[in-house]
Order: structure tokens, then C-alpha cells, then sequence
């Protein structure tokens, strides 16, 4: 007994540092929960996100410490004995302990944003330092020196208390044959602990979910455990949604696929490209040109005729001049999925959008492929680094010929965290959109503004603020409308507008989060279609944002074979309901009418009735038909992406 005793005295530093994590992952939860104390309540969520955190904590500190506690009991008595092995084994627990905390120090401000835990967005976020550090700084001064000094005064407690905790070389420690089986039973019980389960399959956060509330779900999490998982699923699914919602036979997604563009078989093309299309545009005349302007994280919340706050005077204004579309529905939650889903029609996946993924760098299908095609000018306009997000890569290899981004411009008014304002931007569009004209060029243009971003900087003077102080989502919202109300005062006055249409539309909303698994009410986003030839109306249809590029290139007068699965919603032989699709973290929804149905990795189908009013989904019996639907379209954008589908023939 002796030597057990002896032996297990070298793993005192682990278990004070197992200790120190389970007080501090403890308390950050309980912090959370109180913080968010009615989400909680509301599903009478106390004991579960409390006890099941603490099975999560558990199997977090055993992931973390198990292996180090098994080494320290196999090192040899000399080895263990070194002052540099006491000085590795305390960097090394020291720093899994700082991990944990500075991670839960962070997520309050992540949580904010996006409703959950730190997951990919998390570290997608840090291969951008410039655009990171700065938007922190200086949206988030005050935070972000609490969690660099908390951070740091953490690392050092902990520091100390492994240093504290280290037993000094014993004489009855045991020889090397006890301490392996010690080293043994210590991985053994390390193991049984991480997977916090004797079934088949280990814990994961499907397994402590346990209501219709993903923020709620995430309480139980610690940020360690589910940005790590996040990781391992994101590497582990990167090209398949089957391993999350189940599998279905490839012919059967095609032919959901393809009931669902409201195409007659006779319109498909190519069998080696499942989705290749021909449609009548509705346009008989020229081709026109295109611009869309894709506005950054303007959801309807901000547009007053959509039912939102007044902050949008231009854009209600020019909604009664165009095509308005007020149940239109972003497909995710990033700007690099609005970005698939207006410029490419692309279904959004669990996985990466295509912008960053490696084999949609060339040859995967645009509509600036297309017009290229057709010897249009193709050209993206940003007002910041068109590196980010990989943009700058995806857009070029896919049939953009030009990017103008923030080095482009020669003498900006206004240069913020994220470029130049948006006012700079459209003055740049319409001077190329000016000269394009007048040399008979026909363009597309994507115009992509950044003023409405953390940290909301804008120029002085443009706008009666809606609120105190200057720099706020609301008064940002604003500043974009105006600047938008600019470049169509412009526009229309130019020659090249009655020769083009133009599409405004939100990438996604902002701050997407809510009660919900997939919180439907912040996807709503606007939509309108103006330019010569744009008879005025209000379209009351539910619709997608991959149905945006087949209705554009209607109206512009081009019907070659396309593989968007989209609906051309200027067709007047449509009939079909009204459908949208949503991708929320790892959660997809399909809305028809007022019907939702819900997919969850690991999960059955779940469906709901979307009450608008109360912004809430209300849990009804499942129709095996749309859960079919659903599930079609959840699997699409992964098997086209897998299977090469997505691109036009060869020229």
C-alpha cells in the first residue's frame, strides 16, 4: 500500500488542476445560465444543464489530463526527479487549465453573437488576424482587456498550482511494474470517462440535448468540449451530410431535387450533371447587364416595410418601384453562404460554404462563369481585403475577371475596420458601371458592402442617428440604407439602367440566434428586383436564396442549361408552394407554409408549426412526405459537391 500511495503522489498536480477545471467550468456555466435564466427556466432546465455539465466536465478533464497522469506515473524515478521535467509537466497542465478558462472567458461575447458555444466560426475567424483584432478593438475594447487579464491572471494560478502540487522523488514509490499497471488503470478509467457511457456510441451534444432550445442545449457544453468536437465534425463530415441526418440513395435526391426546380424532365440535359437545366427566360430581348448588391448582415428585422424597425426609408422607398419579396429567406448564417447562394444558387451543407472548400476553387458553377461565357465583363466590388473569407480566390477561379478591393481606391472618404465605406463603394460601382456602358461592354457586377459590420464605423454627418452612441448595429443598418439610396439616385439617372436589373439582398441576418433549433425568424432577409423593365410588385411567396440566380438570369434574357436547383420564380407556369432551406450550425430546416421540419445530427426528423407572430416553432406530428423533402435537400449541396456535379460543360 506504500508504494501505491508513493505512486499516486505524483499525480497530485493533476488533481489539483482537475479540481481548479471543475471550479471553473462549474462557474462559468452557472454564470451563463443565470445570464440566460429565462431560456432556462422556460424548459425547466436547472438540474439538467447543471448535472449533464458536469458529466461534460468530466469527460473534458479526462481528455486533457488521463494521458498526462498516465506518463508521469511511467517516467523513470531519475527522469521524474529532473527540474525540467517538473518545469514541462507544469507547462503543460498549466496550459490545459489556461485553455479551458480563457475559453470560457470568451464565450459570453461569442454567445451573444451567435446564440451558441464557440464552435468552427471560432477558429475560422483567427486565420483573418487583421480583420479580427481590429473589429475587436475597436467594437469590444473593454471585453476583450477583461479576457486577456483574466486569461492571464488565470495562467499564473495555475502555473502556481502545479508547481505547488509537484511530489518530490519518494523512496516508496513503487518499482516500474506497479506504476504501469497504475499508468494502465489511469488510461483505462481516462478512456471509460471521456466517453461518459458504456453504450455504442460515446457522449456527444446530441446526447445531453434535451430541449427545442440550441442555446440551452449548449449550457451543459463547456466551450473546450464543443469548439473540439465542432473540429472533429467539421474534418470528419467535411463532405457528406449523411453521417448527420442519414442516408438516401443518390437517384432519390436527384429526383427530389428535380421535382422541386418545378422543371418538366424534358428540360434536363446532361445525365452526367443530374441538375443541368435549360429554362425560357422570361426576358425575349437583349441580354441585359446585371449588378446585385449584396448587402451585409441586413435582416428584415432592420427594414420597416418587412415589419422591422425604421431604419430603411430608401430601401421601403425603392421596394414600391421594383420587385419586393417579403418572406425571402437567407440559406445560412455567413457571409460565404449568402455569397454560394446568390452568386452560385448553391444549397447550403454542415460542412464549409464552397467559397473556402478546395474543389469549388475552379470550375464550379457561377453565374459569372456563365456571363463570362456570353463575353460579359464580370467583375466583384468590396470595400475591404477580398482575401477574407477566401473570396478573392473562389470568385476569380469561378469566372470573375476583376477584384476591386480596399487598395483600389485612390482617395477614399471614409476607411474603417473593414475598407472603405459603402458610400465609396457604390461611387466606384457606378463610375465602372459608367464607363462599361458607355464602351457597349455588357457587365455583371457583385457589389458586396461592409459599413454594416462590428465594429459599425461609418462616416460622420450622413444620418439622424437612430440611437446613442454612434457606433451601434441600428445606426450602422441605417448608414447603409442611405448609402444605398445614394448609388440608386445615381443609377437611375445613368444610361446603363433601363439595359439592367438589379437584385438587392441581405447575405444573412444579423446576430442569428433564438429559442429555436433553427431560429427561422432571423433568416428572414430582403429582396428586391429593380431596373428597366421591372414592373412593380409585392411577392407575398415563400422563397429561398437559391432561387435568387435562376429568376436574374430569367429577367436578363440568358436560358442556357444551368445545375442550380433553384426555382425560377418569374416563370408564370410555377406552381409549386413556396419552399426556403436554412443551415443553423449543424441543424438544417425546410420551411413550407407555415410548416417547418427540423433535421439534428443523430437525431429523428422533427417538425413544427412556425408562428410568425410570436417568431417561436410549435411542435406538430411529422408528415413522412416532407420529412422527405427535407431530407433530399439537406443532402444535396454535400453529394453535388462530392460527386463533381456542380459545374457547366466544358466550352
Amino acid at each position: 500500500m506504500r508504494g501505491i500511495s508513493g505512486a499516486l503522489a505524483r499525480l497530485r498536480p493533476v488533481i489539483g488542476m482537475c479540481a481548479l477545471g471543475l471550479l471553473a467550468l462549474g462557474a462559468s456555466r452557472l454564470g451563463l445560465a443565470l445570464w440566460r435564466r429565462a431560456e432556462v427556466a422556460e424548459v425547466d432546465g436547472w438540474i439538467p444543464v447543471l448535472l449533464q455539465g458536469l458529466r461534460v466536465d468530466a469527460a473534458s478533464l479526462c481528455l486533457l489530463y488521463a494521458p498526462a497522469a498516465a506518463l508521469l506515473l511511467l517516467l523513470p524515478a531519475r527522469v521524474y526527479a529532473l527540474r525540467w521535467t517538473k518545469a514541462a509537466a507544469s507547462i503543460w497542465l498549466a496550459a490545459a487549465a489556461c485553455l479551458l478558462i480563457w475559453l470560457e472567458l470568451a464565450t459570453p461575447g461569442f454567445m451573444q453573437e451567435y446564440g451558441l458555444r464557440p464552435n468552427r466560426l471560432f477558429v475560422e475567424y483567427l486565420v483573418y488576424p487583421r480583420e479580427v483584432l481590429a473589429t475587436l478593438a475597436k467594437g469590444w475594447p473593454l471585453q476583450c482587456a477583461l479576457v486577456l487579464l483574466s486569461g492571464a491572471a488565470a495562467a499564473w494560478f495555475a502555473w502556481r498550482l502545479a508547481l505547488r502540487g509537484w511530489s518530490p522523488r519518494r523512496p516508496h514509490e513503487g518499482g516500474p511494474l506497479l506504476r504501469a499497471v497504475l499508468a494502465l488503470a489511469v488510461l483505462a478509467l481516462g478512456t471509460l470517462g471521456v466517453r461518459s457511457t458504456l453504450g455504442h456510441r460515446p457522449m456527444n451534444p446530441a446526447m445531453v440535448a434535451f430541449s427545442a432550445n440550441p442555446t440551452v442545449n449548449a449550457l451543459p457544453l463547456n466551450s473546450f468540449y464543443a469548439l473540439a468536437h465542432a473540429m472533429r465534425d467539421w474534418l470528419r463530415h467535411e463532405d457528406s451530410a449523411h453521417d448527420l441526418y442519414g442516408a438516401m440513395p443518390d437517384d432519390a435526391v436527384v429526383a427530389a431535387m428535380r421535382r422541386d426546380s418545378g422543371l418538366p424532365a424534358a428540360a434536363f440535359v446532361d445525365p452526367a450533371i443530374p441538375t443541368l437545366a435549360r429554362r425560357a427566360p422570361v426576358w425575349r430581348g437583349r441580354p441585359r447587364n446585371l449588378v446585385i448588391v449584396l448587402e451585409e448582415s441586413l435582416g428584415a428585422q432592420f427594414i420597416g416595410s418587412l415589419g422591422g424597425l425604421p431604419l430603411s426609408p430608401h430601401y421601403d422607398r425603392l421596394s414600391a418601384q421594383g420587385w419586393a419579396f417579403t418572406r425571402l429567406y437567407a440559406t445560412g448564417t455567413r457571409s460565404v453562404r449568402g455569397i454560394e447562394a446568390v452568386v452560385a444558387g448553391f444549397s447550403p451543407t454542415p460542412a464549409q460554404a464552397v467559397v473556402k472548400r478546395p474543389r469549388a476553387q475552379q470550375g464550379f458553377f457561377t453565374l459569372a462563369e456563365l456571363l463570362r461565357r456570353r463575353g460579359y465583363d464580370t467583375a466583384f466590388y468590396y470595400g475591404g481585403e477580398s482575401h477574407f473569407d477566401n473570396m478573392r480566390g473562389f470568385l476569380l477561379g469561378n469566372g470573375f475577371g476583376r477584384v476591386v478591393e480596399q487598395r483600389d481606391y485612390a482617395d477614399p472618404a471614409f476607411v474603417g475596420a473593414w475598407g472603405v465605406s459603402d458610400e465609396d463603394l457604390f461611387a466606384r460601382a457606378d463610375a465602372e458601371f459608367r464607363r462599361l456602358h458607355a464602351a457597349g461592354r455588357p457587365f455583371f457586377g457583385l457589389v458586396f458592402t461592409s459599413s454594416n459590420h462590428d465594429p459599425f464605423e461609418f462616416p460622420d454627418g450622413r444620418i439622424a442617428l437612430y440611437e446613442q452612441p454612434k457606433q451601434t448595429r441600428r445606426n450602422a443598418a441605417k448608414y447603409a440604407d442611405h448609402a444605398l439610396g445614394g448609388f440608386f439616385a445615381r443609377a437611375m439617372a445613368a444610361d446603363y439602367w433601363r439595359d439592367t436589373v438589379f437584385l438587392v439582398v441581405a447575405d444573412h441576418d444579423s446576430r442569428v440566434f433564438g429559442r429555436d433549433l433553427v431560429p427561422v425568424g432571423n433568416f428572414h432577409i430582403p429582396g428586391l428586383i429593380l431596373g428597366g423593365g421591372i414592373a412593380p410588385r409585392r411577392d407575398e411567396r415563400i422563397a429561398s436564396q437559391i432561387d435568387l440566380a435562376p429568376t436574374l438570369l430569367s429577367l436578363i434574357g440568358i436560358g442556357d442549361p444551368t445545375p442550380m436547383p433553384g426555382r425560377d420564380l418569374a416563370d408564370p407556369a410555377l406552381s409549386l408552394p413556396g419552399r426556403a432551406i436554412m443551415q443553423y450550425d449543424r441543424n438544417f430546416a425546410y420551411l413550407q407554409g407555415d410548416d417547418v421540419v427540423v433535421l439534428q445530427p443523430e437525431r429523428p426528423a422533427g417538425q413544427y408549426r412556425y408562428d410568425r407572430a410570436r417568431g417561436r416553432l410549435l411542435p406538430v406530428p411529422l408528415s413522412p412526405a416532407l420529412a422527405r423533402e427535407a431530407h433530399a435537400q439537406a443532402l444535396w449541396g454535400s453529394l453535388a459537391y462530392a460527386r463533381g456535379w456542380y459545374r457547366l460543360p466544358p466550352e
